[in-house]
């Protein structure tokens, strides 16, 4: 270990900067000598840190990839708004007539990517997902401001629009459907209104069969480690198997 660390003080000593992102890495913490069992423990530890950090606006953002009939993949950023560790999943919500509520309901798979650049960590996750629960997206969803939820009910996610004024448009439309008005709620006139949970709208459950973590280190030698699991998937449930981890060469 000592050799390693002088390895890597020589290395970072001597490493040019990049004109374009960082090259050079201070040693930070690693992953564990004996890899854990399951994944989920560092994994939620890492969301944690991230959360208490308060370095990012949105540190449970991650990247969501589907792909459509033909292969053919897209990514977006979504925020995670949960983290099950056991059997392990996330959740995330969506209108599920979007394109990628379409695809992931067709295709069934899913990949995420969380990044926490300040602390040089990555996660990555691929596996399976299904719909959350009706209650857990209905919880969900009252939770949520009403603007954001007056927005789920107004938006054909992913659909053409003439223009941003016609996005208005539809916006206000749907505010006189529902007897909304907006200057008496914003003056405090009225409350809040209670709006239910369109049936277009809810979350994703996605179930890994592949985790790896992932922590940068000096001289481009990051930590990285792999978790894989079996998956027997009948419907929307499944049966999981032990996870199984190995180290990957950076």
């Amino acid at each position: 270990m000592d050799g390693l660390v002088c390895i890597s003080c020589v290395m970072s000593a001597h490493e040019p900067k990049a004109p374009y992102g960082r090259e050079v890495y201070e040693p930070g913490e690693n992953l564990p000598i004996e890899l854990p069992e399951s994944p989920f423990a560092i994994f939620q530890s890492w969301f944690d840190d991230a959360k208490k950090a308060q370095r990012q606006p949105n540190p449970n953002a991650m990247c969501v990839s589907s792909v459509d009939s033909e292969g053919r993949p897209s990514g977006r950023i979504v925020l995670c708004r949960g983290i099950d560790a056991d059997p392990g999943h996330v959740v995330f919500y969506t209108n599920y007539e979007s394109r990628k509520g379409k695809e992931l309901l067709e295709q069934r798979v899913c990949a995420a990517t969380f990044h926490w650049d300040h602390f040089d960590r990555q996660v990555r996750l691929e596996g399976e997902v299904v719909k959350s629960p009706m209650d857990e997206s209905d919880h969900y969803f009252s939770r949520r401001r009403w603007e954001s939820q007056l927005g789920a009910w107004a938006s054909d996610q992913s659909e053409p629009i003439g223009s941003r004024q016609a996005m208005l448009d539809k916006v206000a439309k749907k505010m006189d459907e529902m007897g909304l008005d907006l200057d008496s709620i914003v003056h405090g006139d009225e409350k809040a209104p209670e709006i239910a949970r369109p049936p277009h709208w809810g979350g994703f459950r996605l179930y890994p069969r592949r985790v790896e973590l992932w922590c940068g280190d000096t001289g481009r030698i990051h930590d990285r480690a792999l978790w894989t699991r079996e998956m027997t998937r009948e419907g929307d449930d499944f049966s999981f198997g032990s996870w199984s981890a190995t180290r990957l060469q950076p």
